[in-house]
């Protein structure tokens, strides 16, 4: 009996020390986790005791040895960014504007840029990169041609932006000029020219258009008297006898065969009218 309760003892020692070392594993196994994962739209920068290594991560599960090994998240997908500026014109005007940028990074250099610029890329490369441009183009233009040539402008913004970029490994998706302001009072002399100038045009339209009108009357008398001319070059003497003829057949034909009382004899017969024949 004795010795059946020490086996017995003996084996419940056993599984608890079991339980506690399978406990103190799943412990362990936690808070040193072997893998790491990676989640989608990113890609994992790995350090080996704090040195980056040139493997970028891809999205999912990976092994990882504890201690040893850390990782960073870079995100890949499009990201926007927006900067308020000021600059000045070639004339002088102070520009208020706000441009909204969207970018994206090369999925295969993100351990280079996290090694040169770490996480705050947004801060140290971006927003300094699209005040730069903005006032390099903005100080190439007049206000008014700022206003007037904007899509000009901002394509020669982005296309300056990029070439800042390429050298990190960004791409721009989008870039857009939100909102583009002068001074109230630049503002209102704009307005001004540009309804002067409309009015100006209209009023040229309305020259134009009487001027057509005149043009056209002038040629319409032109034609009417070449016809006349034409028509009396065209009449001769036999063709007005040829008419004359014409005229008293017509006169003919439509005599009833009754004679005016005028032209009747005394005694009621009809006078006898010679014709000659020449």
């Amino acid at each position: 009996m004795i010795k059946e309760f020490f086996e017995e003892a003996n084996l419940k020692g056993e599984m608890i020390v079991g339980g506690i070392v399978i406990c103190v594993g799943l412990v362990g196994f936690s808070l040193f986790k072997p893998w790491v994962t990676v989640p989608a739209g990113y890609r994992g920068v790995e350090m080996h005791f704090g040195a980056i290594q040139n493997q970028v991560l891809n999205e999912g599960i990976h092994w990882r040895i504890p201690i040893r090994d850390s990782f960073e998240m870079i995100e890949v997908r499009e990201q926007k960014v927006e900067a308020i500026c000021t600059a000045a014109s070639k004339d002088v005007q102070k520009a208020h504007s706000k441009i909204a940028v969207v970018y994206k990074i090369d999925p295969l250099t993100v351990n280079k840029l996290y090694k040169e610029v770490g996480l705050s890329y947004n801060d140290k490369i971006i927003a300094p990169a699209i005040q730069e441009c903005v006032k390099a183009i903005t100080a190439k233009y007049s206000a008014e041609d700022l206003v007037l040539k904007r899509e000009e402008v901002s394509q020669e913004m982005k296309s300056l932006l990029q070439n800042k970029l390429n050298s990190y490994k960004m791409t721009i998706t989008m870039f857009n000029v939100t909102d583009f302001d002068f001074s109230e009072g630049f503002n209102n002399a704009i307005e001004a020219k540009q309804t002067a100038q409309q009015e100006a045009l209209k009023a040229e339209n309305e020259l134009q258009k009487v001027k057509f009108e005149a043009q056209q009357k002038v040629e319409q008398a032109r034609a009417e008297a070449e016809s006349l001319r034409v028509q009396k070059e065209q009449i001769t003497p036999e063709m007005l006898k040829l008419r004359e003829i014409e005229a008293m057949n017509r006169a003919v034909d439509k005599w009833d065969g009754k004679l005016p009382g005028t032209i009747m004899g005394s005694n009621g017969a009809v006078p006898f009218i010679q014709m000659n024949n020449k």
